[in-house]
This record gives C-alpha cells, structure tokens and sequence, in this order.
C-alpha cells in the first residue's frame, strides 16, 4: 500500500479517525446488506471512490463522505461533529473571558438638558 505526501503530513491521530470513520463506514454497508456497486450508485460515485471512502483515504472530499454517510441514513450526526455547545474546550476558554465585575455604566449628567429646563 503506497502512502502518499499529504498523508505523511497529516498527523498519526487524525490519519486513524479517517481509517476508523472508512471501516464504521464499511461495516454500516455491510450491516444494511448493500453491495458495493449499489451503494456506489445511490451515492453517485465510483466503485473506486467508494473503496477509497471505506479505506479512510484523506483525499476524498468531505462531501462525498457526508453523501455516504446520508445514503447510509448517519448524516444528521455529520452536523454535530464540531457543535458549540459540545466544545468543551472553546466553552472553558471563554468562560475564562467573563469579567470577575459587572459595573453599571455611572449616569453622567447633561448640562444641555438641565439648562433648557430651567
């Protein structure tokens, strides 16, 4: 198996999370009973695409993986991968943001205003 240079420059935990979501992928097919060449045709790709999808390969497009993942019936977890409220890094940074003191904005008087008054 030949590994290409963007693959060489993708980090180690990141080259796994695409083997790992291209054999979740595979074995989801399998369990619904599809064949290749019929999940290849719902999804409008190759064969080819298809076995580079269900091997985890970093050059297929994220899109062709979101529409075998919809084909597979799974994309509506596609729109929850990066969600605010389960960053719970981004959350921790930013409740360290908040201000220790709120303070009301002190009410300055307007000189204008009270002059025409009187």
């Amino acid at each position: 198996m030949a590994i290409d240079r963007k693959s060489l420059a993708m980090p180690i935990p990141v080259r796994r999370a695409l083997r790992k979501l291209g054999e979740d992928i595979r074995d989801a097919r399998r369990r619904r009973r599809i064949p290749t060449k019929i999940m290849a045709e719902r999804a409008s790709i190759s064969r080819t695409t298809l076995n580079k999808v269900e091997k985890g390969e970093p050059g297929v497009s994220l899109g062709i993986y979101a529409t075998v993942l919809f084909v597979l019936g799974m994309h509506q977890r596609l729109a929850d991968l990066a969600d605010v409220t389960s960053d719970t890094v981004g959350l921790a940074l930013e409740d360290e943001k908040l201000p220790q003191r709120i303070r009301q904005p002190s009410k300055k008087r307007s000189r204008g205003a009270s002059e025409r008054d009187e």
